[in-house]
């Protein structure tokens, strides 16, 4: 049964409690728990979202990488509003970010991308460019470039790829109840710290 969420247990800031709610999907051995939900718009509103990893965070908020030529990038460039969702849907739990995306400094990118191993970092090449391809050929074609090229040696960061950061204005947690009262509590960053308060279900 799930855990009743209550405002006396909540932590007074947001990353602690997203760190507790992180561990706990963790533990409870969940497929990929730090995928999300990214959603974006473009200036004239169009809006488009799509799965990805959250790759680390603090309290300056959470941060994803990403080619720079995708629609999700290109989207940023325009309207940097964006929402994460974190479905751990077989906990009954979830948490909607509010906020907004800025490309994090080169240095930061590129001390991420030496920490991944070399296969990871040579499919960051096959996919930077974006775009449509013609076949699953030409992909595994385009990929055994990449692997002859960088045989050798380290693989580079691509310039045209790298890390953004969600500084969140909203982060809600939702707990599942099973009488349909769900427990909704959002945090709003004020200028003195965070604004705790209960949403209706």
């Amino acid at each position: 049964m799930p855990i009743e969420l209550n405002r006396q247990t909540l932590k007074n800031n947001p990353f602690e409690q997203f760190e507790l709610w992180l561990q706990a999907a963790q533990a409870a051995g969940m497929l990929h728990p730090a995928a999300m939900s990214v959603a974006t718009a473009s200036a004239a509103g169009a809006v488009s979202s799509r799965m990805m990893m959250l790759r680390y965070f603090d309290k300056r908020g959470f941060v994803f990488f990403s080619s720079y030529a995708t629609l999700t990038a290109r989207q940023l460039d325009e309207n940097p509003q964006v929402s994460l969702l974190f479905p751990w849907l077989a906990l009954e739990k979830q948490v909607k970010v509010g906020g907004t995306a800025v490309k994090i400094p080169k240095t930061e990118s590129l001390r991420y991308f030496a920490s991944r191993h070399k296969e990871s970092q040579m499919g960051v090449w096959l996919a930077h460019d974006g775009g449509v391809v013609s076949s699953k050929a030409l992909l595994q074609t385009k990929l055994a470039e990449i692997k002859r090229k960088f045989r050798e040696g380290q693989v580079p960061m691509p310039d045209a790829w790298g890390g953004y950061r969600v500084a969140p204005q909203t982060v809600e947690f939702w707990q599942g109840q099973p009488d349909g009262l769900h427990d909704r509590f959002v945090y709003v960053r004020k200028d003195a710290g965070w604004e705790v308060s209960r949403l209706m279900p």
